[in-house]
């Protein structure tokens, strides 16, 4: 059994950092996997319903601790990947922000502001 794709919704939450959503040897899914922030560290909790008693019940989960440690390592090893992703995006909006705002500038000092101003004043006294 090996898991082939890895899906990861990030969410901005205290302790729920996101979903993920894994495939298994390109046939079956499984979504709704959680990827905590615990007082111990980051785990994956899998997915699970609430029961009428208030307790929660796994829907799915693995009957060994070596599989359940290749799926959370895999699922945590996508984590990472998807906020390197997000860093580079925000980075690079940041530059390009920078840029912008550097064109901006480079072209305000060619305005002439007294032919502005009195232009304005002109069209107010009229």
């Amino acid at each position: 059994m090996e898991i082939t794709e890895v899906r990861i919704h990030l969410r901005n939450e205290e302790k729920l950092k996101a979903y993920a959503t894994i495939t298994f040897d390109k046939c079956f899914v499984i979504r709704d996997l959680k990827i905590i922030q615990g007082n111990n560290g980051m785990f994956v909790a899998m997915p699970s319903r609430k029961r009428p008693d208030g307790t929660f019940k796994d829907i799915a989960h693995p009957l060994d601790n070596d599989t359940r440690k290749m799926i959370e390592s895999k699922i945590l090893e996508a984590y990472k990947e998807e906020l390197v992703k997000l860093k580079d995006t925000v980075n690079k909006v940041d530059e390009a922000t920078i840029t912008r705002t550097q064109d901006i500038n480079r072209k305000l000092p060619d305005l002439d502001i007294k032919n502005i101003e009195k232009s304005i004043e002109n069209k107010i006294s009229g």
